[in-house]
């Protein structure tokens, strides 16, 4: 299928073909039939891509701070590459669709939607979309579907309204007649408010007029203040309403100067926000900044989840607002038509993003139906041939492609000399790109393809953690040898099932072909911590390790912090740690000792100190700390052992202190060891034996549950 991408370090627009989206819980499949470009949105992603470097820093200077936080931490070079991989990284543009469904996914009941509805959701412009239920809703017959394209971008607005709280015979400014802007005039005179429009261009000015909007047309050198007082009767505005984009901070001033005492400035659009105090105290001013679509955007157990609010205490959520501009369309208390600019076939979309750089077009709708009706879009795609296939026996199937695998893993794979033969993602846009850029022969979002393919013998699973059992299961089963991203699991349970899958897969397997798996312990690889191990190989005395993270805080409400998705972030990412620790003494865990810090309901295993006890008497301690800061380097490591200490400071320092013939090794930069696992995977693959032993994998993994299992004792009550 095709589907409109944006890249953002280039400023290309793309129609790519890619494969259509895979079908997941929660969800539904959507044939789309017409979508609504967003010329306000579009453009500035659009005009953000065609800038230079020095433009795009000057318009996000907060993630320019953090670029330059994470190259004192992690080096120049790392931090560049990093940088250009996420602008290279296309974005999807558009999230006005309309179309009808294909397939539901599982946990979606009939009463809420079947095969056949016909709905409107934010999807992106493509032929086939795939969206979680809550973003979705069911059309009403009289409204067609370019009407209904006007949905999402009506409820931008319909959000905005509701936090201006407007009541019957109330008067209103609404600063900015784009799209936003001319629905909110017309939905603000649904509910009985006299309306003021200002705007720079004339025919907006016009069309707000038709709507039912007084106008101050700035194009013909009008005085929005003295319209507003006269529009007013110098009595002041009850409220101001900004669709309008802009640098300054001269729009928000100007609303309290329109504003009567305690009157209400809700901002949608992008303006200056330095306020002046003396603006809103003298008159008692409330100021809010409406976020998007209304209450649930942004929440994943809403949007991703399917976790409805409850109506009796959350009115109106997201999707609701949708129902309610399709409600005011069918009743025609909101008419669209006007709007229309431009209309479309969706093989010709490029053309209409020359309109929208043009800036004369107001709503241009992109109309799917009959461009080709024999496509039928299929889950696979071959991608171009960028160089000759490799002919090496290892041929890899990658199951992810998020910003770690195309960041970090798949330069690394690429430099082995596999043969990589196929990339899968549940949208099939990152994996196009990454397909692309790497050399692959297929993208796909149909995972079963690469597990029935007979020449693939290698998968990698790069996956949310939540996934990584079944993909092993289904991987050991089918006879493949398996890379899993860490963790390898998530329960008790699922590593009982690969503890089994892989010891059937042993008593079945012929002389030398047992079952091959390596989770991604990426830093027992690292230049250094193999020096470290080969120094202590001599030294048959305990050691004591001491390991302290600097991990940086992740909100509670991130993927990685949910125990059913991410599993916690000891399970998540502290089981490279206890796999260091592993390997560096080199002999079996005995057991571990935990003690979280804080309580009272707050997130605490980010914010822990555990040890592990080895079968020599060895202890390894783990600071892992999420409370730090974050220009402080991640990790350090320190070994004492025989009166010597190695000390390894991010990846970059290793000291040692009092080892005969060694003091130092240094790198120019950070290297944790990606390079060198995916040259042992590869390698292993060759020769059917993993790098790193079944046993010891379980090992880490069944420690990383115990430890994320304790509880730091709370204090009695009373």
């Amino acid at each position: 299928m095709r589907q409109i991408l944006q890249n953002l370090g280039s400023g290309e627009t793309l129609l790519a073909e890619v494969p259509a989206p895979a079908l997941r819980p929660g969800g539904l499949l959507i044939q789309t039939a017409a979508s609504l470009v967003s010329t306000g949105t579009e453009k500035m992603l659009i005009d953000f891509g065609k800038a230079g470097w020095i433009e795009k820093a000057r318009k996000q200077p907060d993630k320019v701070r953090q670029v330059l936080d994470k190259v004192k931490t992690d080096g120049l070079l790392p931090t560049m590459r990093a940088v250009q991989s996420k602008l290279d990284q296309p974005i999807p543009l558009g999230y006005c669709n309309v179309g009808r469904i294909q397939e539901v996914g599982s946990g979606i009941t009939e009463s809420e939607f079947r095969a056949g509805d016909r709905v409107v959701s934010n999807g992106p412009h493509a032929e086939v979309v795939w969206v979680p239920k809550n973003l979705c809703a069911k059309v009403p017959e009289p409204v067609s579907d370019e009407e209904a394209a006007f949905t999402v971008v009506g409820a931008i607005g319909l959000q905005g309204i509701r936090l201006l709280g407007p009541t019957l015979g109330e008067s209103f400014v609404v600063t900015g007649l784009g799209l936003i802007g001319l629905l909110s005039v017309q939905i603000l005179r649904a509910h009985g408010c006299r309306v003021l429009g200002i705007d720079l261009d004339p025919a907006k000015c016009a069309l707000a007029r038709q709507f039912g909007a007084e106008t101050v047309d700035l194009s013909k050198g009008a005085d929005p203040l003295l319209g507003a007082a006269a529009f007013t009767r110098e009595r002041g505005v009850d409220g101001v309403l900004i669709t309008a984009s802009a640098r300054s901070n001269e729009l928000v001033h100007q609303a309290a100067l329109m504003c009567r005492k305690r009157g209400r400035i809700v901002l949608v659009g992008v303006v200056g926000l330095d306020l002046s105090r003396a603006d809103f105290y003298e008159k008692e001013l409330s100021f809010q900044v409406s976020c998007s679509y209304g209450p649930g955007r942004y929440d994943e157990n809403y949007e991703q989840q399917g976790q409805d609010y409850p109506l009796g205490f959350v009115r109106w959520t997201e999707q609701r607002n949708f129902g309610a501009i399709l409600e005011l369309m069918a009743d025609r208390r909101l008419d669209v038509r006007p709007l229309i600019t431009h209309r479309c076939p969706f093989v010709d979309s490029l053309s209409a993003y020359e309109t929208v750089g043009s800036g004369k077009a107001l709503g241009i709708v992109l109309q799917y139906a009959g461009s080709e009706p024999s496509r039928s879009p299929g889950r696979t795609v071959e991608l171009p041939k960028t160089a000759p296939v490799s002919t090496g026996k290892v041929v890899v199937g990658v199951i992810g492609a998020g910003g770690f695998t195309g960041q970090v893993l798949l330069p690394a794979l690429k430099k082995t000399g596999a043969r990589l033969k196929a990339i899968a993602s549940a949208a099939g846009v990152t994996s196009t790109h990454l397909g692309k850029r790497f050399g692959f022969e297929l993208s796909t979002t149909d995972t079963s393809r690469i597990f029935a393919d007979p020449e693939i013998n290698t998968v990698v699973i790069t996956t949310r953690h939540n996934s990584h059992a079944r993909y092993v299961l289904e991987g050991l089963r089918a006879g493949k040898r398996v890379y899993v991203e860490k963790p390898l699991c998530l329960t008790r349970k699922e590593l009982d099932e690969i503890r089994s899958a892989y010891e059937q897969a042993a008593a079945g397997a012929a002389s030398g072909g047992g079952p091959f798996l390596m989770v991604g312990f990426n830093r027992r690889f690292a230049p250094q911590v193999v020096r470290m191990k080969s120094l202590m190989a001599a030294l048959n005395e305990p050691k004591t390790l001491i390991y302290t993270v600097n991990a940086g805080m992740i909100p509670a409400n991130h993927w990685s912090q949910d125990p059913s998705v991410g599993g916690g972030r000891i399970l998540g990412e502290g089981c490279h740690f206890v796999d260091v620790l592993r390997f560096l003494v080199g002999r079996p865990i005995v057991r571990s000792y935990a003690a979280r810090i804080g309580g009272n309901g707050v997130v605490t295993e980010d914010k822990m100190t555990f040890t592990v006890t080895f079968e020599d008497g060895s202890v390894g301690t783990v600071h892992y700390f999420a409370n730090g800061h974050k220009s402080f380097p991640k990790e350090r490591l320190e070994v004492f052992c025989a009166g010597r200490i190695l000390q390894l400071d991010n990846f970059r320092k290793l000291r040692g202190y009092g080892w005969p013939g060694f003091s130092k090794l240094n790198l120019w930069s950070q290297d944790k060891g990606h390079t060198a696992e995916m040259a042992a995977l590869v390698d292993g693959a060759q020769e059917g034996v993993s790098p790193i032993g079944f046993g010891e994998l379980v090992e880490v993994t069944r420690e990383c549950f115990a430890i994320a299992e304790q509880r730091w004792p709370q204090p009695a009550v009373g």
